[in-house]
């Protein structure tokens, strides 16, 4: 099917051509960008859509996010805007009323930030029995890195005040035993332990979960931890063509040789829109929750940095292993310290291998990454791939945390322009929501919730912006010659926007809409 998209503001990504009126589709395929006089040589049956001067962009590109975290949190309860201990109360207690949920069922809970409560801490076991003694409940903290469980849930997943800690995580104990509060390493494992829904509620959220992202305009999403809970769902998902986006997915360190074997014909290949394209490591936590390793000590601690998640020789034997099979490796780096181990990593390895930089080793978050790091960053060839949403989302817990000179410094992407250092922008979804339009807007003005104006010196243009969305995403998937600009014989993945983002007022950029998004030539969302 041909379609000609004209009356177009087209932003083309493509310094070539850098704006348009118009574009021919065909096929899946772009194949021509120009005029709309020009275009109309292609009309013979060709569909004539009329975008009547909105603007015709890329479809955006997701740097980094967990796709099976929106769908899991479609089946959750949401905590994402509770601002007390009793607000949570009453949506638990809400959900076990409203949904039947028979006792010794397991409720899990999404999003509560503790920062946000009053009570300024989080809930414990304590609290959590008090009013549903019955179910075993496990609350998730908005970060992805800690939560809570009650009694029963610890009794469910044995965990007692016998059992240590896992290397890289902690298991929260007083005087009076078990607090319910688990951090990190073992937060994460016994998340996973958790009973899975079944498989028909997961690809009936899987789809909701494909469609939230296609509204923000995204056609490209990825699975940032591919774990081996959830081979069987991407098999099932695979099997019956119910995969409309890209997703590329990273293995889990811990499993990759089991799981690059279930999924090897979709290894750094796209098997019914699933690709396989590298490993992932986790080698910090949370700058908001504290876990985040840290170089110099937190505000107001006088030892505490947080903690590593990996010894070194284990990230490089992962290197090693990657560098042997052709993987790239994404790396969890959120405070200075685990942005300088990952850059060690990266760097020892390219001793050994010629070939280092031609693997694209993205450090996810860079969150801290130092502005001195950055050189070393442009010769080892990382691409930081800044969750710089934290600015507004999080910057004045940052600047409690950190102060608000060292808050200041998160997301250091003008520093990586100035170094031509690549980058790309993500939301880490479920963190936040896959909001391309949040993040340029924030990533071009950099203001807190409190209106703080937060590393102005760090601001980019909105085109910059962009860039990290669109052609510098699709560089860092490998897939630059096929995605992320309108360029003639790319993939005809296309977003529609209400206004052209280069001509509103910068301030303004969050009021943009995404009116369609178009994956491969076929519209997958319209508003």
């Amino acid at each position: 099917m041909k379609k000609i998209y004209y009356n177009a503001d087209v932003v083309t990504m493509d310094e070539a051509l850098p704006c348009a009126e118009a574009v021919v589709v065909e096929n899946g395929k772009i194949v021509f960008v120009g005029s709309n006089d020009d275009a109309m040589k292609h009309k013979d049956g060709a569909e004539l859509i009329d975008l009547q001067g909105k603007a015709l962009l890329p479809g955006f590109i997701d740097p980094h996010s967990h796709f099976s975290g929106i769908a899991f949190g479609i089946l959750q309860v949401a905590l994402g805007e509770t601002e007390s201990f009793a607000e949570i109360k009453e949506k638990l207690e809400a959900h076990i009323r409203l949904n039947n949920v028979p006792e010794g069922t397991w409720v899990i809970g999404k999003g509560y930030d503790h920062n946000n409560l009053e009570e300024k801490a989080h809930p414990t076991a304590a609290f959590l029995d008090s009013f549903a003694p019955n179910h075993p409940i496990m609350l998730q903290h908005k970060s992805g890195h800690m939560g809570v469980c009650n009694s029963l849930a610890l009794k469910e997943l044995e965990i007692t005040v016998d059992t240590p800690c896992r290397e890289g995580g902690l298991i929260g104990k007083d005087e009076n035993g078990l607090t319910g509060y688990l951090e990190e390493a073992d937060y994460i494992e016994n998340s996973l332990r958790t009973p899975m829904p079944s498989p028909q509620e997961l690809f009936g959220a899987f789809i909701k979960a494909q469609a939230r992202y296609a509204s923000y305009g995204v056609t490209t999403a990825q699975e940032g931890l591919l774990v081996k809970q959830l081979a069987g769902l991407y098999q099932g998902l695979q099997a019956q063509n119910m995969i409309y986006l890209d997703i590329v997915s990273y293995v889990d360190c811990n499993s990759k040789e089991e799981l690059l074997e279930t999924f090897k014909e979709s290894v750094n290949k796209y098997n019914n829109h699933f690709k396989v394209g590298g490993v992932k490591l986790l080698l910090d936590g949370s700058p908001q929750g504290k876990t985040a390793w840290m170089l110099e000590p937190y505000a107001g601690e006088s030892e505490y940095r947080g903690y590593p998640a990996m010894k070194e020789e284990a990230i490089l034997n992962h290197f090693d292993f990657a560098m042997k099979n052709n993987l790239q490796v994404l790396a969890h780096c959120n405070g200075d310290a685990a942005c300088d181990q990952f850059i060690n990593a990266v760097s020892k390895t390219s001793e050994t291998n010629a070939n280092t930089k031609d693997m694209r080793s993205v450090m996810v978050h860079a969150q801290l990454l130092r502005k001195e790091h950055m050189p070393r960053v442009a010769e080892a060839g990382i691409i930081p791939s800044f969750f710089v949403a934290h600015v507004y989302h999080w910057g004045d817990i940052h600047i409690q945390n950190f102060t608000k000179e060292r808050a200041a410094c998160i997301s250091t992407v003008r520093t990586a322009i100035e170094h031509n250092v690549p980058y790309t922008f993500h939301q880490d979804a479920p963190i936040i929501e896959p909001n391309m339009i949040e993040t340029l807007w924030i990533a071009t003005n950099r203001i807190t919730k409190k209106g703080v104006s937060l590393g102005e010196d760090q601001c980019v243009s909105v085109y910059e912006a962009l860039k990290g969305i669109t052609i510098n995403a699709a560089y860092q998937y490998f897939e630059e010659a096929t995605k992320g600009s309108i360029t003639v014989n790319k993939n005809a993945d296309l977003v529609v926007l209400d206004k052209n983002p280069l001509k509103v007022d910068k301030t303004l950029l969050r009021e943009l809409k995404v009116m369609e998004t178009i994956k491969d030539g076929n519209t997958v969302y319209k508003s």
